[in-house]
């Protein structure tokens, strides 16, 4: 796909359920629209948004861009998006859910629930309970080390039971259950298989007879009916190209999720009032816990819950290969935002939906990226090293940059001038120094508030 997105028609589409009638404001009287018209004309961040909020019993959505449908059919609140990692909370509602049943407890060893041939690895004699596993406090790793797709454009579909058992078998922890937080597809990909273990069924019709059909979202599935099918919006990576869909084994209760505004707005609208309704006991209960995070962050069961400027917001944000989704919403404001995006622009998705819930949170920067001649490129061709053990490859190709860290994937970058250019994956962006003799002698490095310079290598 070209640089410069030429053929991207970003058509504006308003669309609200006939249910419903119009918010006489949308969140903090700003022009959601024009917003996320600027987001994908100007800053080519994604193909295509949709954005959802309540107020009172009012439900808006908000859409903008391309769908990537055969026949360019429009986004709007019954489009389907890949909804990632907000599954998680749907898997800690299932926990909780069988836990007020008396299906299992909280503090049972996840060993309780697997096969005796499967050795859980412990800390010390003190083991892996299942509320460690909901509390992204287990001690186990983000990913397993056995996780070796066949084909990453689909990655978790060849992962199997039994290369999970295998990999618990031999893992020894190196902290404590329930004391180190760490980012949980592991965890929440094993708390989802033990709860289908205990509950007899499939972790998909667990989560929609006791959370979908209760609440009536009849359009967030993982294996989608022809009629979701017809409405599922096409991914697209960071650069804009048109990517696979994924799908799970037995890491389903990590990310397998799928649904719609509409339907994730009929959830944000309990979680806001969970004094009532089918689930309301079971999502209480996924806040009833709190782990400490970095960052004036705690977690919760499946949930992030951010104290800053004065407020707190409950959030969890979603990434696939090739979209990027979140739902939050302000216990004490009652503001609320959905946003589903069609390409893997996760941070700037992330940064937009919670400024929208409380607009202190900075607004993602707009980046706006430029033509470089590939001469002022080729200049920048070389290793530079940011620390002895951390050093970025610098790689031009046919009018394009890529960049790879120590130990990382390659990424492209973008210019937003001659010796500027910005990350789409993750919020980070690289300054070069301008060419002596030839080459560039040096880049900084911009990340987490950090500013990092790296000499070029010999």
């Amino acid at each position: 796909m070209p640089d410069r997105r030429s053929v991207l028609l970003g058509g504006l589409a308003l669309s609200l359920q006939p249910a419903w009638a119009w918010a006489q404001t949308p969140p903090q009287g700003r022009d959601i629209a024009a917003i996320l018209k600027e987001r994908i004309d100007i800053g080519r961040e994604t193909m295509g948004l949709v954005a959802a909020y309540l107020d009172g019993d009012r439900h808006v959505v908000t859409a903008y861009g391309q769908s990537g449908f055969a026949g360019n059919r429009p986004l709007d609140g019954d489009t389907v998006f890949e909804i990632g990692s907000i599954s998680k909370v749907f898997t800690a509602i299932l926990f909780c859910d069988m836990v007020l049943k008396g299906e299992l407890a909280a503090d049972d060893p996840a060993a309780k629930y697997l096969p005796a041939s499967v050795k859980m690895p412990e800390f010390e004699g003190a083991p892996i309970t299942l509320m460690d596993l909901a509390t992204y406090t287990s001690g186990l790793p983000r990913m397993p080390s056995n996780f070796a797709p066949k084909d990453w454009a689909n990655p978790y579909i060849d992962y199997t039971a039994e290369r999970l058992y295998e990999y618990l078998s031999g893992y020894k922890l190196r902290y404590k259950p329930g004391e180190h937080y760490e980012y949980a597809n592991l965890g929440f990909g094993l708390l989802g298989h033990i709860l289908e273990l205990r509950g007899g069924r499939s972790f998909e019709e667990l989560v929609v007879s006791r959370i979908c059909v209760p609440l009536g979202m009849d359009d967030t599935r993982i294996t989608l009916p022809e009629s979701m099918q017809t409405r599922l919006a096409r991914g697209h990576n960071t650069s804009l190209e048109p990517v696979a869909n994924w799908d799970f084994l037995v890491l389903a209760g990590a990310g397998a999720m799928r649904s719609t505004a509409n339907d994730l707005a009929k959830f944000l609208r309990i979680c806001i009032n969970p004094a009532e309704g089918p689930i309301a006991a079971a999502l209480k209960m996924t806040l009833s816990e709190r782990r400490r995070r970095a960052n004036k962050r705690d977690v919760s069961l499946g949930w992030f819950v951010s104290n800053r400027f004065g407020d707190e917001i409950v959030w969890k944000s979603g990434g696939t290969g090739g979209y990027a989704t979140l739902v939050a919403y302000s216990t004490k404001s009652k503001r609320n935002f959905i946003l589903l995006s069609n390409a893997a622009d996760y941070e700037p998705t992330t940064a937009l939906a919670l400024n929208f819930v409380n607009g202190a949170y900075p607004m993602p920067k707009l980046h706006r990226e430029v033509p470089v001649d590939p001469s002022v490129l080729a200049a920048y061709a070389g290793r530079y090293e940011i620390s002895p053990t951390f050093v970025l490859t610098v790689r031009p190709d046919g009018g394009k940059l890529f960049i790879q860290a120590t130990a990382q994937r390659e990424f492209r970058a973008y210019a937003e001038s001659d010796t500027d250019f910005f990350y789409r994956v993750v919020d980070a962006q690289v300054t070069f120094a301008r060419p002596e003799g030839g080459v560039s002698p040096s880049l900084v490095l911009h990340q987490n508030g950090k500013d990092l310079p790296g000499k070029r290598l010999p």
